[in-house]
């Protein structure tokens, strides 16, 4: 719909009237000559006629002229445009399915408009040049075309190509067509086990991941520039070899494959020395244990008999506890009976070793032991006349009194 209006400012009682672009009289102050329901009166006064137009139509396009009676006459001029938005946009591809690394073309067409539409091009966030093709039509209206090309990588999968239409009648007007690109596997060799170094003994298993599309139905294991060893299994994707050596070493690879092409991944199997265990160094508990043995005996002074002095033999005995560090703090110790063994030999060699010095040492002080009181005896005829001639005797005895009190 279009609104028509005519404004005048300090009307004098002059009639106001409204052409179309053929000069047809529309309105002349209130009433319409012309027959053409479309027009209807929206407000009249002696200063405004103001008139609506529905169903516009391209026919309707021109200048609509405001005329006022007066000497001479008066007139305004307004230029309708009419705007007619293009149709739904139509999208088409030249290939349905598409390979990775092939070139596609892409055509979007938007039809009868006026003005003419342009065209823009997006693939997922990112906008690509078109090249764009107007054509007009017998009916004056205006037909775009618009053609896209572009290379497809696999990562086009499933990403959509928008065609765009900018139209000032239309907003937010665009079709849309996802990509369907095949491409060749993407293959990974994972290492399942071991975690760290493949060592001699140990197992190996690999894992071989494989995508594309289409999917690859299976795939394949070889060893590069050799056999792979007899007794490896292989069950699927998965490659397992038993008690490794290192005449394995080398490179296995893993082929899949589906109608877009080939792919592999390789991986290089290196065998290490199998770790050598070293024994930890054992904590030795010792207890020691000291035995003292004391011989009194008496000083070979002649006369006078001197206290005691003791001769002291010390034997120490050293047990050893062994225990084995790797059992840990908290395991139970243990005893070696052949350490126990040797404990007990070393204390009956130092017993013996005793009993000899001992018997030594009482060997040497052998003796007969005599008092002042016991010499002259040997000429004396009897015990009385031998302490009488002793030297020292008791000729003086009588100075010796004792006192009893």
């Amino acid at each position: 719909m279009a609104i028509i209006s005519c404004r005048v400012k300090n009307n004098d009682d002059s009639v106001i009237q409204l052409l179309n672009p053929n000069r047809q009289t529309i309105y002349f102050r209130d009433m319409r000559p012309l027959k053409d329901a479309r027009f209807q009166l929206v407000n009249f006064s002696d200063n405004e006629l103001r008139v609506s137009l529905s169903n516009v139509s391209l026919s309707d396009e021109g200048r609509y002229v405001c005329q006022l009676y007066t000497d001479p006459p008066q007139e305004a001029y307004a230029d309708i445009t009419v705007l007619i938005p293009p149709g739904n946009p139509i999208i088409e591809d030249r290939d349905e399915v598409l390979s990775e690394g092939n070139e596609t073309e892409m055509t979007c067409t938007a039809m009868s408009s006026k003005p003419a539409a342009t065209i823009r091009w997006m693939k997922g966030d990112k906008e690509l040049p078109g090249k764009p093709k107007v054509e007009l039509t017998y009916d004056k209206m205006y037909t775009v075309t618009s053609r896209l090309t572009f290379t497809v990588s696999k990562e086009d999968d499933g990403v959509p190509v928008i065609c765009i239409v900018d139209h000032p009648a239309v907003k937010d007007f665009q079709a849309q067509k996802y990509l369907e690109v095949q491409y060749k596997p993407e293959v990974k060799i994972v290492v399942e086990f071991p975690q760290g170094l493949t060592r001699e003994g140990e197992n190996l298993e690999l894992t071989c991941q494989a995508k594309g599309k289409p999917q690859p139905q299976r795939v394949n294991w070889v060893k590069v520039d050799d056999d792979v060893p007899s007794h490896a299994v292989i069950t699927g994707s998965d490659l397992y070899i038993e008690n490794l050596n290192k005449s394995y070493n080398g490179t296995y690879r893993c082929l899949a494959s589906n109608s877009v092409g080939e792919s592999y991944d390789d991986y290089i199997l290196y065998v290490y020395d199998a770790p050598t265990t070293t024994p930890k160094p054992t904590t030795a508990t010792t207890t020691t244990t000291t035995i003292t043995t004391i011989i009194s005996y008496p000083e070979a002074n002649q006369g006078t008999v001197s206290p005691s002095h003791n001769l002291v033999f010390t034997v120490q005995y050293v047990f050893s506890l062994l225990s084995d560090s790797r059992a840990g703090e908290g395991a139970p110790r243990t005893v070696d009976h052949a350490v126990i063994g040797g404990v007990v030999a070393v204390v009956v060699f130092a017993m013996l070793c005793l009993l000899i010095v001992l018997g030594r040492y009482f060997a040497r002080h052998k003796g007969t032991y005599f008092t002042h009181e016991a010499k002259g005896a040997d000429d004396a005829a009897d015990a009385d006349t031998a302490i009488i001639n002793a030297e020292g005797g008791h000729t003086n005895s009588d100075e010796k009194k004792e006192y009893y009190i």
